[in-house]
Parts: structure tokens; sequence; C-alpha cells
């Protein structure tokens, strides 16, 4: 849930970076930070966890517009994707208002994906929130490492196993060279902010 900051008059609203381990989360947010050095102050934060990370920082996105008068800052988060970390992902995913799901696109990741958006759904249940109600973008990511001869899975199949349900945007990515990683983000962001503001509107 944002949090309103009414002495700074700013927003602050949660995005989290979902998905099975090594799916290119962590990734994505350096990508980001990197890119966005310009509009952020703060630093990245790395909790290092064996085979995996939990990143964060927050950056004030220009061109959002604003939200009865306030400025936006949106915190983003990755969770660690490996089974053993259930209790860091649900800690990171409390009072989330927006996710993107990376998903990987290599074949033998096939069923980590699925078990993992599933996660997703339960862990989410447990706030009283629900999966087809929240601001939810899927990545599907590694789509460069096909023209390397790795065996990764059509968009299609991806869209039919993880998406004929949910229905939200997708986007194919290369977070390693930064392809589609801004409109996966971009993407989120005005759904959050749609969100928020409907939010605000019904708490008034």
């Amino acid at each position: 849930m944002a949090v309103f900051n009414s002495k700074d008059r700013v927003i602050e609203c949660k995005i989290v970076y979902y998905g099975p381990g090594r799916s290119g989360k962590t990734t994505n947010l350096e990508y980001i930070f990197k890119a966005g050095k310009k509009y952020t102050n703060s630093e990245m934060v790395s909790i290092n966890t064996k085979g995996d990370r939990t990143l964060f920082f927050d950056f004030l996105p220009i061109g959002l517009g604003k939200i009865r008068g306030c400025d936006v800052k949106v915190q983003l988060y990755t969770v660690p994707g490996q089974a053993k970390y259930s209790s860091t992902r649900k800690l990171v995913l409390k009072n989330v208002d927006g996710v993107v799901f990376v998903a990987d696109s290599l074949e033998i990741q096939r069923k980590a994906n699925f078990l993992s958006l599933k996660d997703l759904q339960q862990n989410l249940a447990e706030q009283n929130m629900i999966i087809f109600k929240i601001p939810l973008v899927i990545q599907y990511n590694k789509r460069d490492l096909g023209a390397q001869g790795i065996p990764i899975m059509p968009v299609e199949v991806m869209e039919r196993d993880l998406n004929s349900k949910l229905k939200v945007p997708s986007f194919e990515a290369s977070a390693m060279k930064g392809k589609g990683v801004g409109d996966t983000l971009k993407k989120c962001l005005i759904l959050t902010l749609r969100h928020l503001q409907k939010e605000l509107k019904w708490s008034q």
C-alpha cells in the first residue's frame, strides 16, 4: 500500500520484481539503477542470499505526473526466486503496489516459471490481495539466447502457460542488454499509478 508523506508532498509506492531463481530480476534492477542514476539519490541495497540476491532502491521518475499534487517516489525491489527463500519473498511482497513477473525463456525453466507464478498468487492471497486485481506486468526475459542456439520457449507457449487467464501486458526482453527493460517498468508504473489514483478517490 502506497505511503503518503504529507510533509514532503510525496507518495511512495512499491514495485516488486518476482520470478524464479536466475530469471533476470537482479539484472533488470541493475540496468534500471544504472540508466536512472540521475533520478535517484539513494544507493542500491543488496542483501546477499546464497545463489540469489534481494535488491532495493528508490527513485523519482520524471514525467509520470503527480497524484493529488504530490510527486511519486518509486521503490523497486527484487525477491530471491529459489524455493528455500519463501519467507523472504513474503516479507518483500508486503504492502506491494505493483508487480513485474520476470519469466525465464529457457525451455528447462518452464515448470519453474509456472511454480513461481503460483507462489506469487498464494503469497498475495495471504495478504488479502488478488492477483487479478493488482497492477501486474509479465516480462519474457532472455529472448536473445535463442540466437545463440540455446533452447528457448516460443512466446506463444509462455503466453499460454502464464498469461492465458491473467491477460496482463507482457514484453519480450533481454535484461542483460537492456532490451525491453524500460518498456516493462514504464507499463508497470502506469498501471500502478492508475490503481493508486482509484484507491485515493475511494478513500476520500
